[in-house]
C-alpha cells in the first residue's frame, strides 16, 4: 500500500503553500489579483518554477507561458501523465481557485519522489498561464494552447482594460518569441485537476471529495425586446407597449421552467439594459443576457427552444418583438470514466465521503477532456463561496484532495 505523508506535516505545508503563492499578487483585504502577463503572475511564475527545481523537478516554459516540472520516467517511450490547474485569479479573487491544484501537485509530485524514486511513466505539474479571462477577452489560453484549440493569431489585437495589446503583453513577459517549446502536446497520456468546488453542494452533503463525472454544457444570449416609448402619465395600461414588462414576464417564465426542471438545469439572467432608461418613459427596448447550463446538450436545446416559442407568445401578448443573439454554445464534457472509477475505488478503500456530481463551473478539465483522458476532483468551499476573498477551504479537506492525487498519481504512474 502507498506511504502517505503524516497528516499534520502534510496539512502545515499545503496551507503554508496556499499563503506563499497568495502573497504574489496579495492585495489588502485578502484578495488575490494575478492577470495573465503581469508583474504578480510573472512574480508567481517564477516562484513556482524555483519550488520545482527545489523539489528535484526539471522546469520549463512554453511560448504560450505555461510552466512545466517534469519528473522524468524509467520508460522513454511512456507519455505523460499531467497534473496541475491555472495560476491566473479574477480581479480581487480567493487564495485557493486554481493556486489549490498548483499546490496540491507539487505537494504529490515532492512526495512521490522522495519515497519512490523516478515514476515508470513521466509526471508533469502544470501551472496554466490562463483560465478565467480575467484582463483579456479570452479564456483557457493555457489549456488551449496545449491542446491546439488556441492561437496567437485570433487575439493578437486584444486589448485589456488599459489598452494594453495581448501581444504586447505576451512580449513583456517574455513569450512569444519562440525561445520557449511551442505550446501544443502530443504526448500527453491523461490530466488531473484538482479543484475547490466553488459550489456549497459537498458542504451541505457533508462529502469531501467530489468526482466530476461532466462538466455542463452553456448557452449563452442576449435577448431583445422591443416596444414603444410613451408619457408614464398619459398613456393608459391598456394601451401600452412596454418592453419592460414584456421582459419581466418573459424572465419569470424562463425562471420557473429552469426551477421545474427535474434534471437540474440552471437558467441565469444576470444582466439588464434598458432604453431610454428614464423614470417617466415607457421602455421601448430591453436587452437581458440568459445563461443556460446542464450535462446534456438535448436538456439544453429543449429548454431553449421551449422558451423562446413561449417568449414569442408573451411578446405577441403585449404588443411588443422578440429577438435573440446566441454567443456561447459549448458542449457538455464528460470526465473521463476509468480514472473516475480509480479515484473513486482509492476513496472507498481509504473510507473518505464522496459525491459523484457534475461541475455547473468552467474549469481546464473541459478544454483537456476532448484531448486526452481527464479527471476533475473537487474539494468542498466553504458557503460555496469563491472568486471573493471569503473564498476558503478547511485544512482537512485540501489535505484529503492531496491525498487523493498521491495514490491516482501513483497508480498511474509507478
Amino acid at each position: 500500500m502507498i506511504e502517505q505523508p503524516k497528516p499534520s506535516a502534510l496539512s502545515e505545508q499545503v496551507q503554508r503553500m496556499i499563503e506563499w503563492l497568495a502573497s504574489h499578487g496579495g492585495e489588502e483585504g485578502g484578495g488575490v489579483t494575478r492577470l495573465l502577463y503581469d508583474p504578480a503572475w510573472r512574480s508567481a511564475q517564477r516562484a513556482i518554477e524555483s519550488r520545482m527545481q527545489e523539489i528535484g523537478l526539471v522546469a520549463r516554459y512554453d511560448d504560450a507561458g505555461n510552466l512545466f516540472g517534469r519528473m522524468a520516467g524509467r520508460d522513454p517511450e511512456a507519455k505523460v501523465v499531467l497534473t496541475g490547474s491555472h495560476v491566473d485569479t479574477v480581479i480581487g479573487g480567493g487564495k485557493y481557485d486554481g493556486a489549490y491544484g498548483i499546490v496540491a501537485a507539487l505537494v504529490a509530485a515532492e512526495h512521490l519522489l522522495t519515497r519512490y524514486g523516478p515514476p515508470l511513466k513521466p509526471i508533469e505539474v502544470v501551472s496554466l498561464c490562463e483560465e478565467e479571462g480575467s484582463r483579456f477577452p479570452l479564456t483557457y489560453w493555457g489549456s488551449g494552447n496545449i491542446t491546439g484549440t488556441k492561437s496567437r493569431e485570433a487575439v493578437a489585437d486584444a486589448a485589456d482594460a488599459a489598452g494594453v495589446t495581448f501581444e504586447t503583453a505576451m512580449r513583456e513577459a517574455g513569450f512569444g518569441y519562440g525561445r520557449h517549446p511551442q505550446p501544443r502536446r502530443l504526448d500527453l497520456e491523461c490530466f488531473i485537476e484538482l479543484h475547490i468546488e466553488q459550489g456549497e453542494v459537498l458542504e451541505r452533503e457533508n462529502k469531501s471529495i467530489g468526482v466530476v463525472s461532466h462538466i455542463v454544457g452553456q448557452r449563452r444570449y442576449d435577448i431583445t425586446v422591443r416596444g414603444e416609448s410613451n408619457h408614464a402619465g398619459t398613456t393608459p395600461m391598456r394601451w401600452r407597449h412596454d418592453a419592460m414588462f414584456t421582459a419581466a414576464e418573459m424572465i419569470r417564465a424562463l425562471t420557473l421552467r429552469a426551477k421545474a426542471d427535474p434534471a437540474g438545469l440552471v437558467a441565469t439572467v444576470g444582466r439588464m439594459e434598458v432604453k431610454p432608461n428614464v423614470g417617466n418613459v415607457i421602455a421601448r427596448e430591453v436587452t437581458f443576457s440568459l445563461d443556460v447550463r446542464h450535462s446534456s446538450a438535448e436538456t439544453i436545446r429543449q429548454f431553449c427552444e421551449e422558451s423562446f416559442r413561449e417568449f414569442e407568445t408573451i411578446a405577441a401578448e403585449h404588443g411588443t418583438r422578440v429577438s435573440s443573439r446566441k454567443w456561447m454554445d459549448e458542449a457538455p464534457v464528460a470526465m473521463d470514466p476509468l480514472l473516475q472509477r480509480t479515484a473513486r475505488e482509492v476513496l472507498e478503500r481509504e473510507s473518505v465521503s464522496y459525491k459523484t456530481m457534475t461541475s455547473g463551473a468552467g474549469h481546464d478539465s473541459q478544454v483537456f477532456g476532448t484531448f486526452c483522458p481527464t479527471a476533475l476532483l473537487f474539494v468542498p468551499s466553504r458557503g460555496g463561496i469563491s472568486h471573493s476573498p471569503a473564498e476558503f477551504t478547511e485544512t482537512e479537506d485540501l489535505e484529503r484532495g492531496v491525498k487523493l492525487l498521491i495514490d491516482l498519481l501513483y497508480q498511474l504512474a509507478y
